[in-house]
């Protein structure tokens, strides 16, 4: 990591750091110094130091993918990785209960068209038993898969197919993986496979697949972080050494389909808005081309001055999404770009501009600045997952992907090579060479709502006919400022990146005091222009200098957030600072953000559960409170559409004050020097008193009642149970956190296990309390399969009721969680943005600086009887409310049968239906 870093610092010691010129990023500057290991049984090993936290990352990819499946065998892959967990001949359980008890984070297993992988990062304590548990699942597998195992995880794949084909355009891969590709083709099915293929797995397909694809010579172990290479080898050659080779495995070649001619395919869907999409075949992974389009979609609609995103979102208003990306597979890959039109708008009409658009950039290609702005990008990006030795794009995966995709470990640096020498005409002639070949268009329009309506028609006799008509966690420095202004300094020394968050005591509770949505659309627009800039010229400078800026508001905070790179810190912070201090909230900008958050709102009361987030809290705080609007902050379509620019503007002079904020910056700064610049910047700003929000008593009436959302032809039906419980510190916040997991916070909790490994109803179901500094909920979720419905209600109940009856928490299980809580705390803090969200926990709730330092402690000391206390201080089962969204028609009539005190169907927007009414009988006489 020093090399890299080193030769990335050199490299950009002659660029400016003013907002007008960018970083000249070069790809033989970056260098990940790893060791490659080959086994005699063919394995490769590669091995990557990083000694900066005690963790190690461990990725193994196997390449097979769902090309490798047979017509009518689809959905293997990935339904084998799902049986990889279930335990192995040596270790018979649960491999998910194995790594949480070592501490294990940011742990998987994923399945693509072309490899599988899995991977976890542990406490290099723990380093030998992941090696023991990912070769004895390599190499000793097939004796601990049995009917049972397999039939529990065909259930939970079902249910993930399920859960993904229930979102708004959740259809869309389906249609689109079979248009583009030709029957047998080996990407013609998608890798989640059909319902009637998973159906037919068998033990003897199980079988088949380990002895073909699972030997050692198939598959790739990169290991990082606090390590030692050869120590590594030999500790790899013990676990994996008498692992077989396997079988010889066919190689796919190329094979891109020729498509000629335009083809069009149009659906309908629950959704909110029109979706146009075009789709091309395009060149595989890894290849010159293939980079070539990275560059071209992020031109089209990487950040604000994207080609796009300037014309449907800036300009004309007339999209809420445009969104371009490359498809990048083994064998051939896809280019798809879409718009989302908003609602009044001319789909047909946005479909030619999109055309026109395509054919401009073909004709013309890129501008010089647009190339130079999103190679920054892309380089930024790569540099950006350098810090993390795990997870997706972290040195173990980049490591991985290259052995497994182009036998070369250091592939990497050609990918990079190809970004770095693109040019205007590379990307014009790659444009103009796939890009007039016979694309996909895939349309997707809303489904019409539809109502019935109550009759009085005699249907004992035809009605009579009528007239015919027509018809780890660093120490923490703090200091003030001369105006008030509270900083918080987490200084971590030799990571590249530093991370400011500006956070004030605000957020959607103030809409309480105005109106709901306001802290939303005012958080929203405040990085939308300052005195000097407008939005597209902060996009732009963010981009050049390898930065993001973000500002948005949660329940009792509003945040002005960056994250960039250390070479760049100065000039970030200069534009940081122009943010906070001079937004002017531009009346075009506050226009196109409102309309853009009332088309948010469509969107959320389309979606299932957020549906559910967003009626919640008026019925378990009552109407008037500061907690009742909905939880995603977003509003009501009529409370957003009567803001004004005059309301967000009151929002920032009323809360935005430095005695009423907290700076926090994580990274590698000294305090002094810190203090110095912010003195000069921030410490201008002026103070002022702030409003107080009064929290009054909650007023709910309910218990055992059901508020009920009706989302007709719904695959799953999303449960919410809960009710309000004490205020954060009001209760043991430790043995709160690990109650919580017992019971639904971790993956093996007892309502996980219930309803997703047990009877296979759900992909995932657990449950949470809400972090507030008020009175939170304590909330049970599980979306389930609609003919379950009724049965996972009956489920939870009795898991919850059990709990804190005859059958509580016990010594094993908070054993359990306590190990995992403290082992996983070194991964935990592993970048400066996970540290700085850390200590915005601790400025939240006004905790010690040392909290941290003495949590594991403090976890340790827990004792069933504290877990006890707080599970009937908080967990009261006479108290909850339930929330549901699925089809009424399919549940109604189970639900009815539930002892429910109340249902009560609701909308949208969690106002109560009336009911149908009834028609009036009337005596005709003569």
């Amino acid at each position: 990591m020093k090399k890299l870093l080193l030769a990335f610092i050199v490299g950009l010691l002659f660029a400016s750091m003013n907002y007008g010129q960018s970083f000249q990023f070069k790809a033989d500057d970056i260098d990940i110094d790893y060791k490659k290991y080959t086994l005699k049984n063919g394995l490769t090993l590669l091995v990557y130091e990083d000694h900066k936290a005690p963790i190690a990352a461990v990725n193994v990819w196997y390449h097979v993918g769902s090309k490798n499946e047979k017509p009518g065998k689809s959905g293997f892959a990935h339904l084998f990785e799902h049986l990889m967990f279930n335990g192995s001949e040596n270790y018979n359980t649960d491999y998910f209960q194995a790594l949480e008890s070592i501490g294990g984070t940011d742990l998987n297993g994923t399945t693509n068209t072309d490899r599988t992988n899995y991977f976890q990062n542990v406490p290099v304590s723990a380093l030998d038993q992941v090696l023991f548990l990912e070769s004895d699942r390599m190499g000793h597998l097939l004796g601990a898969i049995d009917q049972e195992k397999l039939d529990e995880q065909r259930g939970v794949v079902q249910n993930e197919k399920r859960q993904g084909e229930n979102q708004p355009y959740g259809m869309q891969w389906d249609y689109l993986t079979k248009a583009m590709y030709p029957k047998g083709h080996p990407y013609s099915w998608t890798v989640i496979g059909e319902m009637e293929d998973l159906n037919a797995a068998s033990l003897e397909d199980v079988q088949e697949w380990f002895k073909s694809y699972y030997g050692a010579a198939n598959a790739v172990v990169a290991v990082a972080g606090d390590i030692d290479a050869e120590e590594v080898h030999q500790k790899v050659i013990k676990y994996f050494g008498d692992i077989p080779s396997g079988p010889t495995v066919e190689r796919q070649e190329v094979n891109i389909p020729n498509k000629i001619y335009d083809s069009r395919q149009e659906y309908e869907d629950r959704v909110p808005e029109t979706r146009v999409l075009f789709a091309w075949n395009t060149p595989p992974f890894g290849f010159k081309e293939d980079l070539h389009f990275d560059l071209i979609s992020a031109i089209l609609t990487s950040g604000k001055n994207s080609r796009l995103y300037q014309k449907f979102i800036y300009q004309d208003q007339s999209a809420s999404a445009a969104v371009s990306f490359q498809a990048s597979s083994e064998i051939a890959s896809r280019f798809i770009t879409y718009l989302n039109v908003k609602e009044g708008e001319d789909s047909k009409k946005l479909e030619q501009e999109l055309e026109a658009e395509i054919d401009k950039f073909i004709k013309e290609g890129p501008t010089e600045e647009e190339l130079k702005r999103v190679k920054a990008s892309y380089f930024a990006n790569f540099i950006k997952g350098l810090e993390r030795i795990g997870g997706f794009g972290g040195v173990s995966d980049i490591l991985a992907s290259n052995q497994t995709y182009h036998g070369d470990a250091s592939y990497y640096k050609t990918k990079l090579k190809y970004v770095e020498e693109a040019t205007i005409e590379d990307l014009k002639k790659t444009a103009a060479k796939w890009l007039t070949k016979g694309k996909h268009i895939l349309v997707c329009k809303p489904f019409p709502e539809y109502d019935v309506v109550a009759t009085s028609v005699d249907r004992s006799k035809l009605p009579e006919l009528g007239a015919p008509k027509s018809s780890k966690f660093p120490e923490l420095q703090r200091t003030q400022l001369s105006n008030g202004l509270n900083v918080v300094l987490a200084q971590r020394e030799g990571v590249p990146t530093i991370v400011i968050n500006l956070v004030a005591d605000a957020g959607y509770k103030t809409d309480h005091l105005s109106n709901p949505g306001t802290a939303k659309l005012a958080m929203n627009l405040m990085d939308e222009g300052t005195k000097d800039m407008d939005a597209l010229e902060i996009n732009e400078q963010l981009q050049l200098l390898g930065a993001s800026l973000n500002t948005f508001s949660s329940q009792d905070e509003s945040n002005v957030y960056m994250s960039t790179l250390k070479p760049s810190f100065d000039a970030s912070l200069d534009l940081f600072m122009d943010v906070v201090l001079n937004p002017i909230f531009p009346q075009k900008e506050f226009e196109r953000l409102q309309k853009e958050q009332i088309n948010d709102i469509k969107q959320e009361k389309s979606q299932p559960i957020s549906m559910a987030l967003r009626v919640m809290n008026k019925y378990l705080y009552g109407e008037d409170h500061p907690y009742s609007s909905p939880y995603t902050g977003t509003g009501y379509e009529d409370t957003v559409s009567k803001l004004t620019r005059e309301d967000v503007v009151a929002f920032y002079n009323t809360w935005f004050k430095p005695n009423n904020s907290t700076l926090i910056v994580t990274g590698d700064v000294e305090m002094n020097e810190l203090k110095s610049k912010l003195e000069k910047t921030l410490g201008k700003w002026k103070k002022g008193d702030v409003p107080n929000i009064v929290f009054n008593e909650p007023k709910t009436n309910t218990k055992n009642t059901l508020y009920l959302m009706n989302r007709p032809e719904s695959q799953q039906s999303v449960i919410l149970a809960g009710h309000l419980t004490e205020k954060y510190g009001d209760v043991s916040e430790i043995a709160l956190e690990q109650m919580v997991n017992i019971l639904g916070g971790d993956f093996t909790s007892r309502i996980n296990m219930n309803l997703r490994e047990d009877k296979h109803w759900s992909y995932g179901a657990g449950g949470f309390v809400i972090g507030s500094k008020e009175e939170r909920p304590f909330i049970v979720y599980a979306p389930v399969q609609t003919d379950k419905t009724a049965e996972s209600v009956t489920e939870i109940r009795k898991e919850i009721s059990e709990f804190t009856s005859t059958r509580p928490a016990t010594k094993e299980e908070l054993e359990k969680v306590k190990t995992n809580q403290v082992l996983k705390l070194p991964g935990q803090w592993e970048t400066n943005s996970s540290v700085n969200s850390s200590v915005r926990n601790l400025v939240r709730y006004d905790l010690p600086d040392d909290y941290y330092q003495k949590y594991d402690q403090n976890v340790r000391n827990l004792s069933v009887d504290d877990i006890k206390k707080v599970s009937n201080e908080v967990v009261q089962p006479e108290r909850i409310n339930w929330f549901m969204v699925g089809d009424r028609a399919e549940i109604i009539d189970k639900l009815d049968e539930l002892g429910f005190d109340n249902i009560i169907e609701i909308d949208a927007d969690g106002n109560p239906k009336k009911p149908a009414v009834e028609p009036v009988e009337t005596d005709i006489k003569n």
